[in-house]
């Protein structure tokens, strides 16, 4: 730019009006060689239009604007080249900067890198062999409990200090029997509706693949209704989870041992812990972080009823002592649907409802004198609630029983084992009379024995 201004400004300087003849161009024949000869004849410097002293003047003004815009040319090279200079230390700075970046992120994959394979190596050791160290008791709530803080939706737990007993002759037989491969399942010596007499040792059906089944819950339905789901059906819910919304239907027991789900529901609102059930085509459960219980038609896969279980603790006011929000529990026996729970004015002492199973309305309630929080489970037979002493315990025992026709409870000792030291739900299933049960990753059931009620001292 400065160049083609520094042109116009010469051109404007050195103009001059032209005056006198112009130049001019002759052609002659010379007579003696016979060629042609031309001449070119111009203006002489005494007959230029243009003086010396304009001429003089001229060349002042043109060294002036030479020197100017040499000047200028300087200037600005110079600036381009602070403004090179100043960018590439920009450059060499951010490279650095970013060089230190590459470094740090390179030490902290270094370090989770080093993390997880202490975590695996310690996850193996601990699937190997189960830990469980005393502790005094307590009850972590959500506010407590890292586990729950770090989002990674573990569940609440109380712990307690466990002391090992003798087992009973009927256990330790039966543990005899299960060690030389002699064990044998016997199924209820009477068909009606009786007191609990015992209890099986418990028969594996599966072991969970992932850390989202350490807990769970799963069931047959004693009176189906509708299709495709059957008898045979057997429905799972992994319980592990902040947001637990799939309910698997296997098609038999056999698809469940080999793991193939015949149909994955997704349910519409999230399952708080492991006390649901299923019945006559619908599951029941306990929406996450409220009192509110819900009936969900397997069938139409839509929520069927949905009601708030009065007065209800929830979300760890009044769990098992195992913990893990198990404040209400829904089981079903031969006369139908059931919710045990506790409330405020119960001040923590088991309540039992009978509930609508279309309506999900509670028909009738009782209170007992059992603390819910100083027994690690419970299930309905027969209109009478049992309770199990311990969750840990490889040997324990069925510890208390509610009758509702009579509203009196009394302590039993009937036997019961924990085959997997970590048993957090426990249902009865009136089709089969058989216990089913989720005990530290794997599904177990139980056959039960019961006798009629005058047989019962």
């Amino acid at each position: 730019m400065w160049v083609q201004l520094a042109v116009g400004l010469c051109c404007l300087l050195l103009g001059c009006q032209v005056q006198g003849r112009a130049a001019s161009l002759r052609r002659a024949n010379d007579d003696a060689t016979g060629r042609c000869q031309y001449t070119f004849t111009v203006d002489s410097p005494a007959e230029s239009s243009c003086s010396q002293a304009e001429e003089e003047g001229v060349r002042t003004r043109l060294a002036l604007l030479e020197a100017l815009v040499s000047r200028l040319l300087g200037e600005q090279g110079g600036a381009v080249g602070e403004a090179g200079l100043r960018r590439t230390a920009e450059e060499e700075e951010e490279v650095s900067q970013l060089q230190q970046d590459k470094e740090r992120l390179n030490r902290q994959v270094q370090d989770l890198q080093r993390r997880l394979g202490e975590l695996t190596v310690e996850t193996e050791q601990l699937r190997s062999r189960p830990c469980h160290q005393p502790q005094p008791p307590h009850l972590s709530t959500a506010d407590s409990d890292p586990a729950f803080q770090l989002g990674s939706g573990a569940f609440q737990e109380m712990k307690a200090e466990l002391s090992e007993v003798p087992a009973p002759p009927q256990i330790q037989q039966g543990q005899n029997q299960a060690a030389t491969g002699t064990t044998t399942q016997t199924t209820s010596s009477f068909s009606g509706c009786g007191v609990l007499e015992s209890v099986q040792l418990p028969v594996t059906h599966r072991k969970a693949d992932s850390i989202t089944g350490k807990y769970g819950a799963w069931f047959q339905d004693p009176e189906p209704v509708g299709q495709p789901y059957g008898p045979k059906t057997v429905w799972r819910i992994d319980a592990v989870g902040k947001e637990v919304k799939q309910l698997f239907a296997y098609e038999d027991m056999e698809q469940l041992i080999r793991g193939f789900p015949m149909k994955v529901l997704p349910l519409p609102e999230a399952v708080e812990s492991t006390g649901a059930t299923v019945y006559r085509g619908s599951l029941y459960y306990q929406r996450r972080l409220s009192r509110t219980l819900i009936r969900y038609d397997v069938n139409t896969e839509s929520v069927a009823a949905r009601v708030d279980l009065p007065h209800a603790g929830f979300h760890g006011q009044h769990p098992y002592s195992w913990g893990g929000y198990t404040d209400i529990d829904l089981a079903v026996d031969e006369r139908g649907l059931w919710a045990i729970y506790s409330t405020s004015k119960a001040k923590g002492a088991i309540v039992v409802a009978k509930l609508d199973h279309e309506s999900l309305e509670v028909t009738k309630t009782w209170e007992t004198n059992i603390r819910k929080n100083t027994v690690a489970n419970g299930f309905m037979v027969c209109g009478r609630l049992y309770t199990v002493a311990s969750y840990s315990l490889p040997n324990t025992t069925v510890n208390y029983m509610f009758d509702t026709d009579t509203n009196q409870s009394r302590a039993i000792s009937i036997p019961f084992s924990n085959r997997y030291h970590y048993n957090s739900m426990i249902d009865y299933n009136p089709g089969n009379k058989k216990l089913y049960a989720w005990d530290n990753y794997h599904m177990v059931t139980y056959d039960i024995q019961l006798a009629e009620s005058d047989s019962i001292p």
